[in-house]
């Protein structure tokens, strides 16, 4: 199932070139007061909300998906975490190229560990892109994106993927220069997902997705998922062995080769086979 937010927080399935309108089923989410939960409630509860979905769709309104506003699917992330360098050859790329890594040390997954990337970062498809340092390289990453469906600390490897509500395309903005990644990479609108949130049913093999991205039609990045140096099972394992995962965290799994810089006017179209494929604007802050 392909799940978006839409317009003004409006839920829908997405099939084809139709949104069908589903926000009712919204209203099984529990009630909070404050202090606030540390979860995205519709990711928390997404099974409730799956099944009244269900007695809904036949029934809810349909829209264009053309017509439609396409926000970020997850509303309230506790965190957003990434992977530096999880191909191969993008670690190449960063070492052999002085405009990626600006004299800074550049290692390998293993070696660099996980950051994060502040949630103010994070943007739809539908809100684009817009450069903050226009006098600096600012980089496209195309990335699988997995979003959290539970609450999990120290995951076995083995159990990792149960832990996956679905998957999303992501754009792990960045713009080059000598500070630490977390900030270059929090700049507001660098972390794009979307379209919509594949739910993990529906996507067969995760470690083995062809993801690309053009750049004004031109091709910048494609590999697969398969040549990650670390998989999406054993990031989350990683990543949960440091700090509690909940449902709604946002996990960008890493880059391959092909980075490169976009500038104002530039359109980006970012795709992740079986899961989504989203047109993102850049424009200038």
């Amino acid at each position: 199932m392909y799940l978006c937010r839409f317009n003004d927080d409006r839920l829908g399935v997405v099939k084809a070139d139709t949104v069908f309108d589903v926000t009712p089923a919204l209203d099984v989410l529990p009630a909070h007061r404050y202090p606030l939960p540390t979860v995205d409630p519709l990711i928390a509860n997404l099974p409730a909300v799956r099944a009244r979905i269900a007695g809904l769709l036949d029934d809810a309104p349909r829209l264009r998906l053309s017509d439609v506003k396409l926000l970020c699917p997850v509303a309230n992330p506790g965190k957003i975490i990434a992977a530096p360098v999880n191909y191969v050859d993008h670690l190449h790329e960063g070492l052999s190229q002085p405009d990626i890594h600006h004299g800074n040390k550049i290692n390998e997954i293993s070696q660099a560990g996980l950051f994060l990337k502040a949630t103010s970062s994070l943007v739809g498809p539908s809100h684009g892109v817009f450069i903050q340092h226009p006098e600096r390289r600012n980089d496209h990453e195309i990335e699988l994106v997995a979003v959290i469906g539970k609450t999990g600390r120290n995951i076995p490897q083995a159990d990792a993927l149960s832990y996956v509500a679905g998957y999303c395309v992501g754009l792990d903005m960045t713009v080059r220069g000598p500070e630490e990644r977390s900030m270059r990479k929090s700049i507001d609108s660098y972390s794009v997902v979307g379209p919509w949130l594949a739910t993990a049913d529906g996507v067969a093999d995760p470690s083995n997705l062809t993801l690309s991205v053009t750049v004004n039609g031109e091709h910048r990045q494609r590999e697969n998922t398969s040549n990650l140096i670390m998989g999406i099972a054993q990031l989350i394992a990683f990543a949960s062995s440091f700090y509690t995962l909940y449902p709604g965290d946002i996990l960008f799994t890493g880059t391959p080769a092909g980075v490169g810089p976009v500038k104002p006017g530039d359109r980006m179209t970012a795709s992740v086979e079986g899961v989504g494929r989203m047109e993102v604007a850049v424009g200038l802050a």
